[in-house]
């Protein structure tokens, strides 16, 4: 006989089925109806965007804009505006709230928008046809790259270190133009997030030490399917989606000024993270430390797969810290490398490990030390910094760190390595306590020598590129570590490991790595 109990909750599970049915019905329904109708009016909107686009960029983009703006300039702005919100429109996003009043570009130069989740956070940009800082590539998309062109956006290349500072350059020019060029308007978060929490802002938009305008987004949609992220539906599902709700609502709120205190011009890390602050509170919104890097780190495509426990995003925060800039660490790596292999495994303190990197002793530095401080003696071996580095400079070559490590580690007749020593590696570029290497060792070591070198490995690799799935994964990569257990990904959600529960950096007493 069933109790009350499991009649409402099979009651519950009904109507959620029920729920479901029906939003099945009306996707399959408007996919029929009203999704090619929108998409045939964004297609013709965009077509008649582009000559108008196309005839107002051409000349230099690096030209200061006249000022005054001639007046068919003015025209083509207004017009592209219209068409823009029209294409909106079509899409269903019938109405856009707008809540504080846009700054002018002499009172703030750059505007910083977060929450960042999806392409669709684009609204903003064509209400207002304020300059952004875009991918490189994306001005040779045919037709969206010239629009895009229009706006005399700022150029970055993500990969190329000496594109970040001529683009950090271009930015502090414009925004000390007093109000000559238009505004920027700068996602500081640098990657798409599920809007639960606000990442690490990028110090790029605080650099040139101007007030800037906090503004904030907010989709107080039913069902969401505007979050657009590494791990959930891809850009083509979520335009479908999106465009098969009758109705989309969208909220952009401006914020008041920020004027920076003489303490924050000199510290872009320490004004964006304050900005960052003011924007997570009118959100209502937690922050965390992990940053766009991290993710790349946890998501790389290398044949070591990070677990869910891995300890190099909290290495990688450490790292950053200490203030140590990415194209100095890579630089160091090769460095670092050969005065580990000249000690052997020889231990090392915290000043002579200060020494080392060349920066003075610190609280970072200590909390750093005590992911390699096994025992607790005050001693680490140097050689598991560097992989961990490796790791967090390279995360998808594999392979390379791998190489680094048997140099290392590698005796000097012929530069093999025991069980133990690949367990030490292995453990270390994975960033866990424990990893279990036997089965991996003996399948490499296949004429039972007790010893490997990096060519048997790199043709192991080779003949077997998934050998992380099947000899480390399954059974041994639920071992502790410092990182919590993460929580259940959520649906169209950013990486499961910076969730704010998993971030609590600097709030809570650190703990070891055989913690």
């Amino acid at each position: 006989m069933e109790t009350p109990e499991n009649q409402g909750t099979v009651s519950v599970q009904a109507c959620r089925w029920q729920r479901r049915a029906w939003r099945v019905v009306v996707v399959a329904a408007m996919t029929l109806t009203l999704f090619p109708i929108r998409l045939l009016v964004a297609a013709v909107m965009m077509l008649l965007a582009w000559p108008l686009a196309l005839v107002a960029s051409l000349g230099s983009a690096e030209r200061e804009p006249e000022q005054p703006l001639a007046l068919w300039r003015r025209v083509v702005d207004v017009l592209l505006k219209a068409i823009m919100r029209t294409m909106w429109f079509a899409g269903g996003f019938h109405r856009v709230a707008v809540k504080g009043r846009q700054a002018l570009p002499a009172e703030a130069a750059i505007l910083t928008l977060a929450p960042h989740s999806s392409y669709f956070d684009a609204i903003p940009v064509t209400m207002t046809m304020s300059s952004i800082v875009m991918k490189a590539e994306s001005r040779d998309i045919p037709i969206w790259g010239t629009l895009i062109k229009y706006i005399r956006p700022v150029f970055v290349s993500r990969m190329d270190q000496d594109s970040r500072r001529k683009t950090v350059e271009v930015i502090k020019r414009r925004a000390q133009s007093s109000g000559k060029w238009p505004q920027i308007m700068i996602f500081p978060e640098g990657t798409c997030t599920n809007r639960t929490c606000l990442i690490t802002f990028k110090p790029g938009a605080f650099i040139p030490g101007v007030p800037v305008q906090p503004v904030v987004l907010r989709y107080p949609n039913k069902l969401d399917t505007i979050t657009w992220t590494w791990q959930g539906p891809g850009a083509l599902k979520i335009l479908w989606l999106t465009l098969c709700q009758f109705h989309n609502q969208v909220e952009i709120e401006f914020l008041p000024v920020y004027t920076p205190s003489e303490e924050e011009k000199q510290d872009p890390t320490l004004y964006a993270s304050n900005v960052r602050h003011v924007m997570a509170e009118a959100l209502g919104v937690s922050v965390t430390d992990y940053t766009f890097e991290d993710c790349q780190l946890a998501l790389a495509e290398g044949q070591l797969r990070l677990p869910a426990d891995t300890c190099l995003l909290e290495f990688a925060r450490l790292v950053r810290g200490l203030g140590l800039k990415p194209e100095k660490l890579e630089r160091d790596l090769d460095r670092h490398a050969d005065s580990a292999r000249m000690k052997q495994g020889g231990s090392l303190t915290l000043p002579k490990f200060a020494a080392q990197l060349e920066v003075p002793e610190s609280q970072a530095l200590e909390d750093l030390f005590a992911l390699f401080d096994e025992r607790g003696g005050g001693e680490m071996d140097m050689r598991e910094y560097v992989v961990a580095l490796s790791v967090v400079c390279r995360p998808s070559q594999t392979l390379d760190t791998i190489r680094l490590a048997f140099k290392m580690y590698g005796s000097q007749e012929d530069g093999s390595i025991d069980e133990h020593s690949l367990s030490s590696i292995l453990k270390t570029a994975l960033g866990v306590a424990e990893l279990t290497v036997t089965d991996l060792f003996r399948a490499i070591d296949q004429e039972e020598k007790g010893r490997i070198t990096f060519a048997d490995f790199e043709r192991f690799a080779e003949a077997y590129p998934d050998f992380a799935e099947e000899y480390l994964y399954p059974e041994q990569t639920h071992s502790q570590s410092c990182a919590q257990t993460p929580p259940a990904p959520t649906p169209n959600g950013f990486c499961a490991d910076f969730s704010p529960e998993n971030s609590a950096a600097g709030t809570e007493p650190f703990r070891k790595k055989l913690d």
